[in-house]
This record gives C-alpha cells, structure tokens and sequence, in this order.
C-alpha cells in the first residue's frame, strides 16, 4: 500500500489538483493506495466514486497540518505501507516515520532565497526522502541551486488524461461564436503577473493591424482579471478579445480544439515560476500548438520550432514576433500537427511507469 499525503485534491479544480488525481487514479490501477487530503466542500459524492479510499482533514491550515500528519502517523502503526507520496514538502514536514517518503516539487514552493528560513526548511525535508520527483528539468535545476541534494532528484514530467471527445453542440457554439475570426489565439489560466496577459493583450495591439480579424479567447480568472479588461479597453480591443469564465469542460475544450494558438509566455514574478505548463499539453491534445516563455519549465512541454515556440516572455518585441512568425504562412499548422504526436508521451500510463522506477 501507498499513502498519497496531498493538500491539492478534486473535487477543487486546479492544475495541482489535476495532478495529484491524474496520479492517484493511475498508481490505483496498479497499488492498494490511501489518500489523506484537505477537507472540501461537497468532497463526499466525489469521494464515492473513487476506487480507492480519501480520508478528509478539515480546520484551519496549521491545526490541519498538525491533525494530518497525527492521523497519518495513527495508520501506519496498524496498516503494511510501502512508501509515502506528497504533493508538497509541507505535507510531509510534520510527519516522523521511516517508511520511503517521496516528494513532488513543481517549482515556486521551492523558490525561496538560499539561507532564508523557508528555504532552510525546504532543504531539510527535501533532503530526509528517498526521492524528489521534479516536473521539469528547470525544477531540478532550480532545486539543487537552492540546495537539494542533486542525488536525490528525478524529472517526471506531469502526465495528463486521454482528451475527450469533443462535444458536437459545443463545437457548433464555438463556431457561432467566432464565426469569420481568424487568427484564433487562446490562453486557458489563472490571471495572475506570471502568467504575462498583459504583454499578450499589447501584442495584439500591433497583430490586429497586419490581422484585423484576429480573436484573443482568454479563460480563467483571477487577481489580476480587472486589471487585463481594462487594459483591453483602454486599447480599444474589445472587438479581439473574449473573456470566459465558469464554463463547461466541453465548451474549454471545444475552444481550444478551435484555436490555432495557445499562448502563455509566462515570466518569473517576485517568486512564481512556471514550473512546467500542463496547459500545453492539453493545448497539443487537440493538434493546438504553444507559445510558451523562457523563465520555468515550458520547454518540457514545447519543443521548440517544431511543436511551438519559446520566446523572452519579458521582452514584447520577442512576443509580438514569434506569433506573427507562427501566423505567418499558417506555420501553427504543421507545429500543431507535430504537437498533437509528441503528446502522446505524457499519458497516465506512461508516466506512471517512470514511477514504478523509483516505487520497486
């Protein structure tokens, strides 16, 4: 049996949590798996239909982290467990055992200045399991500058589920929707400074002069959401910009499924990295390349020039370029064709047997 120790679970919606069901569900498929998580609201029909047992921890976030660790500490001394996976350094800080800790790490809950307090505490848990399993190679990478011991880490790339079938009366909206739009760009994201809206709305600014039907579709929410409309405004593009919010899985999809472009460029902000951009991946499912930025891991996700672009995401010029340059002679085209065969690498299925490695 496995413990999966998680602060980041469905039914909230969000990219870790995305993961950490995505793993759970496979390692079920192979594993007796146990899974401690946070406690959500309506959790329990969603509790119901999983194959494996979720054992809630509610209360506030430090009695929580102390009650977690206290129950999880409480089963093992009655139950055979192999080993223990978390989603965070936090989740396994309180926990004493000697049974083999493993610990995801995705980039900006790591990123905290060498010597200060929260990096000593990163490198004192980081370095007391038997693996660290990075998201990309920038993780690691920024990993053992921080002071993680380079012997213990490991990339694993996040995997992703098979995407779904696309929904036919969604599929029809979008096209009623866009209509004669055409480029098409997307970008599905938290607004937040590290994900550089901003400089994509100022891009679009100088595109709509050569593409004067270009749509910018943005969904998502976020901090920084008034702050994008009101750019949008004050550049007189609200005839190339759409907002979504709060919509279905199937109209999501169908959206991307009809866009030529994902775009997320996104830098480093104070200590928000990008660790490594499953939103790619997802993008590519549907034969959707990406314009990804330099600062984090998108290059896992992207390869560069042939399944999409990297650019200086810090740098408009370099924004602006590199989508004339994929718009230009409907380059998206073959990177989106390409994308769509290297995805297949980052199944479940897959990515759970670089698990197994490191588990037997």
């Amino acid at each position: 049996m496995y413990l999966i120790i998680t602060r980041s679970f469905p039914p909230e919606y969000g990219g870790m949590q995305s993961l950490m069901w995505g793993l759970t569900n496979e390692m079920s498929k192979n594993f007796m798996i146990k899974v401690f998580a946070d406690y959500m609201e309506n959790h329990k029909e969603f509790d119901k239909k999983a194959n494996f047992s979720i054992e809630r921890v509610g209360g506030i976030k430090f009695l929580r982290k102390i009650r977690k660790a206290h129950l999880v500490s409480e089963f093992l001394k009655d139950n055979k467990v192999k080993g223990l996976i978390a989603d965070h350094w936090k989740s396994l800080e309180l926990i004493k055992t000697d049974k083999k800790k493993f610990c995801l790490i995705h980039g900006k809950e790591i990123n905290h200045q060498k010597g200060s307090s929260l990096n000593k505490r990163v490198i004192k848990v980081l370095n007391n399991v038997e693996k660290v399993i990075a998201n990309s190679e920038y993780t690691k990478n920024l990993a053992i500058n921080n002071g993680v011991n380079k012997d213990k880490i490991i990339v694993i790339n996040p995997g992703v589920d098979p995407a779904k079938d696309l929904n036919n009366k969604s599929l029809e909206k979008v096209e009623s929707l866009l209509k004669t739009k055409s480029p098409r760009l997307i970008t599905v994201s938290r607004f937040d400074k590290r994900k550089n809206h901003e400089k994509i709305i100022m891009a679009l600014r100088n595109l709509k002069q050569i593409y004067p039907n270009l749509v910018y579709i943005c969904i998502g929410y976020g901090d920084e959401e008034q702050n994008i409309k009101d750019l949008v405004k004050e550049l007189d593009l609200g005839p190339q910009v759409m907002f979504f919010k709060d919509i279905s899985d199937d109209l999501k999809n169908s959206l991307i499924a009809k866009s030529n472009i994902f775009v997320m460029p996104s830098i480093i902000y104070k200590k928000s990295v990008e660790g490594f951009g499953i939103a790619y991946i997802e993008a590519a499912q549907y034969g959707v390349p990406s314009l990804g930025g330099k600062d984090g891991g998108a290059s896992d996700a992207i390869k560069h020039e042939k399944t999409g672009l990297i650019c200086d995401g810090n740098e408009l010029d370099d924004i602006y370029s590199s989508l004339n340059s994929m718009i230009e002679n409907k380059k998206y085209l073959e990177f989106g064709k390409n994308a769509k065969e290297f995805v297949s690498k980052f199944t479940w299925e897959k990515t759970l047997e670089e698990y197994k490695k490191i588990l037997n």
